[in-house]
Parts: C-alpha cells; sequence; structure tokens
C-alpha cells in the first residue's frame, strides 16, 4: 500500500517512489490498519460471495484522498482471487470506452474505477444496464439509421472509489450494493500504521517519534508514509538513523511541516488571508492570486484540512479567518476578529 489506507501513487511519482508505496500497501483486510466498520462490512460482503461462489455485490468507496480507497479495491480483488482491471474516471470519456473495457473483462474479474463521479454521462448510462443485467448495447451507425447491439459481458464486480459523493448522480449511486465511508484516522492508528511502514522499510522507528510524525499528519495514512520516508532520509544523512522524537521534529521543521501539519501552502493562504485581508471575508479567487497558485489549487487541496482544523471558515462573503489561525501564526487576536460560532450553520 502507499500507506494502510492510501490511494494510488501520484503519477509524477518517481518509479523507485512508486514502488516503495506499492510496497506499503496492506495485501489483505487483516493487514488493514484502521477503518474498522468498513473493514467489518467489507468481511461480510466478501465471506458471503465465497460460500456463494458469486461475485459480490458492486461496492462503492467514498473519503477524501490518502485513506485506503484503492488499498481496499485491490484486497477485495485478493480476497475473491480474482483479477483485476484499473481505470479512471476522466479516462472513460466516450460510451466506447466503457464498452471496449467491459467486453474484455472475464468471468468474476474486479474493475476498479476510480473518481468515478468524473466519469462520462453517455459512458454513465451505459454503465447502469451493465451493472444491473450484465449486458452493454453498443450502437452502430448515427441518426435514425443506428443499431443498437446488445452485448453480453462477464459477470463482475464494479468497485468505485470517489473524493466526491457529493458529485455521484443518484441513479448511479443507487446501483452499488455496497457503500463504505473512509473517515480521516485517530493519531492512535496513525502510529500503527506507521510502525507497520517502519518495519517493511527497515526504519528504526521510537514510538516518540511515532507520535511525532502521527501528530502531524492530518489523519491521513499517504501523508503519514510519505513524511516517514522523509524522516528517514534526515536521519540517515545528519543523525545516526533512529527516528526519535527530536530527529522527527528536526526533520520536519526542513520539510516546512509544522506542528499542526501545515505545509508551505497552507501557512501561504492564513498569513495571506490575516496579514493582507485582516482576516476577511475574502474570495477564493483573490486569495489564489495572492499566493500565487490556482483558485482551484487553493479550494481543493489546502481549503480542506484549514476548514477541518479549525483555522478557516468559508462563508456566503468568502473566506475568513478564525481565532485559532490568528493564534496558530503567533498573532495577537483582534477584537473583531470571527467566532467559529458564526459560521456552524453555513
Amino acid at each position: 500500500m502507499s500507506e494502510p489506507g492510501a490511494d494510488i501513487a501520484s503519477p509524477f511519482a518517481e518509479p523507485e517512489e512508486r514502488d516503495v508505496e506499492a510496497s506499503l500497501r496492506p495485501r489483505a483486510l487483516t493487514e488493514f490498519v484502521g477503518q474498522p466498520r468498513v473493514r467489518e462490512q467489507l468481511s461480510l460482503l466478501l465471506e458471503s460471495a465465497r460460500r456463494r461462489d458469486r461475485p459480490p455485490d458492486h461496492v462503492l468507496l467514498s473519503g477524501p484522498p490518502g485513506l485506503g480507497k484503492t488499498s481496499l479495491a485491490m484486497i477485495i480483488a485478493t480476497e475473491l482471487g480474482a483479477p483485476m482491471r484499473v481505470t479512471s474516471g476522466p479516462a472513460i470519456e466516450r460510451a466506447g470506452d466503457l464498452a471496449a473495457v467491459l467486453s474484455g473483462l472475464t468471468e468474476g474479474e474486479v474493475l476498479f474505477i476510480d473518481e468515478i463521479h468524473r466519469i462520462a454521462r453517455p459512458a454513465e448510462e451505459l454503465l447502469y444496464v451493465a451493472m444491473e443485467d450484465f449486458r452493454v448495447d453498443v450502437i452502430l451507425g448515427k441518426g435514425p439509421g443506428a443499431t443498437a447491439i446488445p452485448l453480453d459481458v462477464e459477470p463482475f464486480t464494479l468497485v468505485g472509489a470517489t473524493t466526491r459523493s457529493g458529485l455521484l448522480t443518484g441513479p448511479l449511486r443507487d446501483r452499488f450494493g455496497f457503500v463504505g465511508h473512509m473517515d480521516f484516522y485517530e493519531p492512535a492508528d496513525l502510529e500503527r500504521v506507521l510502525h507497520r511502514s517502519a518495519g517493511i522499510l527497515g526504519v528504526p522507528l521510537r514510538p516518540d517519534g511515532a507520535v511525532e510524525i502521527a501528530g502531524r499528519s492530518r489523519g491521513t495514512p499517504r501523508i503519514a508514509n510519505r513524511l516517514l520516508r522523509r524522516v528517514r532520509d534526515f536521519a540517515e544523512v545528519r543523525a545516526d538513523g533512529v527516528v526519535d522524537r527530536a530527529v522527527a521534529v528536526a526533520a520536519l521543521r526542513v520539510y516546512d511541516v509544522d506542528d499542526l501539519g501545515l505545509d508551505r501552502l497552507d501557512r501561504a493562504v492564513l498569513t495571506a488571508l490575516v496579514s493582507r485581508f485582516g482576516g476577511g471575508p475574502v474570495g477564493v479567487s483573490t486569495l489564489a492570486v495572492a499566493v500565487g497558485e490556482e483558485a482551484e489549487t487553493v479550494e481543493e487541496v489546502a481549503e480542506p484540512f484549514l476548514v477541518r482544523a479549525g483555522l478557516l471558515a468559508r462563508t456566503p462573503r468568502g473566506r475568513v479567518a478564525t481565532p485559532a489561525a490568528w493564534r496558530h501564526l503567533g498573532r495577537a487576536v483582534p477584537a473583531v476578529a470571527h467566532p467559529p460560532a458564526l459560521f456552524d450553520d453555513l
């Protein structure tokens, strides 16, 4: 796993780095750390399917990036002893793209579609029939003379993953027999993730080092494992190779990860909001220009954690810094700072 609970490695990562991430993926549900409710539910689904000797219901896994959706999809295929085919929603631009994938599936194969909410609408409509009736209708010709030819596909299990479940259409969501939501990890679970990964990587990791890294990992195993590898590099080059709390603190200072897990972009957003705009409100586009990033980057990469950490709030008039943001930046909270309670219902 790219982490006990992590999604596919970045396509921009070096091949060696991707290989390391792949080596950390769990191979079975018993190895998967965290998400106890989803693991229990999946174990029942898979055991029932094995006893009936039939493919299990289609599975939808939702939740923020880095929590284990891809790892669980791979585990499902492994537990079923079935091959697995991987694609993504953005790669399926036409119904014909999906028909080609479906027609090539073998009986019982697991089809994993990452970011399934981004699948093209014509392909989504084709997927409805395939999920329910294991059939696709291939359209030959155009206009009034077009002919639909039904083509049977082998029984398969679709595993869809999404970071934006609200963007899934109702008809598609309703066709999944099992829906599992992945939650952020507690620090204790992240420590277990780190000790497991350290054992695989051969990193001497002390308990206090694991505590320090886990506390800066945003509740996300992918981030925890990435930080572990960077701390390992620091420990090998500038220390004795052992990762304890002092080494972790020094290493993460070098990599611009603070005690809450904020990185350079997060702090830039907060600093701009507080220093240039008096704590807001300010529009996300203006805020993005101030930090030299695209609005989508600020909205999708930085904001989710800042909101979850109680440092930033989204309001109808724009983004505002909470008193916690001022304190985190070491600044005095102004009398007009926006209390978090104002935004509880927005």
